[in-house]
């Protein structure tokens, strides 16, 4: 590397067990002529997966492969990360770094770092790459059983596993489905598929035990502007906007040009794994309740909803609906536009002249995506049409926070915390 130049930096996620290490063994053994610098994240006192990168290359502990323990890096320990990134490229020269987060990391954050901190003066983002245990997907947003529904924090507390596995996706320029021969091929289309829509125009490649071209994998791929799936939705259907607001409109991977009645010629991939989306937009409050009691309940067809929620007897709070698989969850985001003062309206509104504006209602409005495969749109949208109410309804929003940032849970996995199997106590196997 000349002085002066940047250098790449690919960082690695995946959950525990996807095979993440495997993978980084295989790029070191087959990086060529190139030279690597691997920072390895693990969450255990000990470093296992450190020591098992190091124990399969030329490279030692300390020698190119930096360990950071007892952390997330991208939350506990991301000022050690960023230590440890700009020592590295004072102390070595390199051609490309590679980050591996770990297994309770989104690697969306890690990469910020490297644009946001001092350590972008060092380093360009070439790409976030994602591997999936794909038996382990299916099983999560499928009919099958999965072994794991929970995932550890650095702080021993625990997420929804789901939660994880879709923002891990989402966030990703390149998604490996590992494990690939753990799974039927009905099965593992079903899972890239349902990739695919999370997170559209990812690459996305399938492989049994991390065998993914090294080149591939250095390549620039990142697109800091790339839409997730639920994002392209909304703003495919934004976009074929008739002014009609109390309508749903079917988006087949952001195709915005059709609605739920008229789909027109059926995609393959609709037609063969029944992977949609589809966004409900209606401009009226929902009841508290009876929203939670749909949301919260939503059908197993359903992997991913995400949106804005109007809700009734707190009609001046924006809140924000995630869901993910077995999971789901509402937050304050703050006050409509429409609550401000009129002046600090004016203001916003001049300044953001896209923002979808109401006569009577300003921006409230309930504006969810729904992905999934196999989905009853009709069906959902009027279980969300029954509890509909006319704008200033008497109702009691008890349960649902106000304060920005704040949330409450509809619906969480309900596995026990002593199956959830503690990090670095088995290394990721060798897939």
């Amino acid at each position: 590397m000349n002085a002066g130049e940047t250098i790449p930096v690919t960082v690695l996620g995946g959950s525990l067990g996807a095979g993440k290490t495997t993978l980084l063994n295989h790029l070191l053994t087959h990086a060529g002529d190139r030279d690597i610098a691997v920072l390895v994240n693990d969450m255990g006192s000990v470093n296992v997966d450190a020591e098992l990168v190091a124990d399969e290359s030329d490279l030692a502990v300390g020698d190119g492969v930096t360990e950071l323990s007892n952390g997330c890096i991208c939350c506990e320990l991301q000022d050690d990360l960023e230590t440890a990134v700009v020592r590295l490229a004072r102390e070595r020269s390199f051609d490309h770094l590679v980050v591996e987060a770990s297994g309770v990391s989104e690697p969306g954050p890690v990469a910020r770092l490297f644009v946001t901190s001092r350590a972008a003066a060092r380093y360009d983002v070439a790409g976030l790459a994602t591997v999936v245990d794909s038996r382990l997907f299916a099983d999560t947003f499928g009919d099958g059983d999965p072994e794991r529904t929970v995932a550890e924090e650095a702080d021993g507390s625990v997420r929804p596993l789901s939660d994880l596995l879709v923002e891990q996706v989402e966030s990703a320029d390149l998604v490996v489905l590992n494990k690939r021969d753990l799974v039927s091929d009905a099965e593992l289309a079903a899972v890239r598929d349902a990739v695919e829509a999370l997170r559209p125009g990812a690459t996305v490649v399938e492989t049994d035990h991390g065998d993914v071209d090294v080149d591939l994998l250095l390549s620039d791929l990142h697109d800091p502007d790339a839409p997730v799936g639920w994002r392209a939705a909304l703003e495919g259907e934004a976009g074929g906007d008739d002014g009609n607001e109390d309508d749903h409109e079917h988006v087949e991977h952001a195709d915005a040009d059709r609605d739920d009645h008229d789909h027109g010629e059926t995609p393959h991939a609709e037609a063969t794994y029944g992977v949609t989306s589809f966004v409900y937009r209606r401009r009226a409050p929902l009841d508290p309740d009876g929203a939670a009691a749909v949301l919260g309940n939503l059908p197993e067809s359903v992997v991913r909803a995400k949106g804005s929620l109007w809700v009734a007897g707190a009609e001046d709070v924006h809140f924000t609906y995630s869901q993910a698989g077995p999971s789901a969850y509402v937050a304050a985001a703050g006050p409509w536009v429409a609550s401000r003062p009129e002046f600090e309206q004016d203001t916003y509104r001049r300044n953001h002249p896209e923002l979808d504006w109401h006569d009577d209602h300003g921006d409230r409005r309930t504006e969810l995506v729904f992905i999934g495969r196999g989905m009853d749109e009709d069906a959902l949208a009027a279980a969300l049409d029954a509890h509909l109410l006319d704008p200033g309804a008497d109702a009691n929003a008890g349960d649902y926070p106000t304060d920005p940032g704040a949330e409450v849970a509809l619906a969480e996995p309900t596995r026990e915390r002593e199956s959830v199997p503690t990090t670095g106590a088995t290394p990721e196997g060798g897939r």
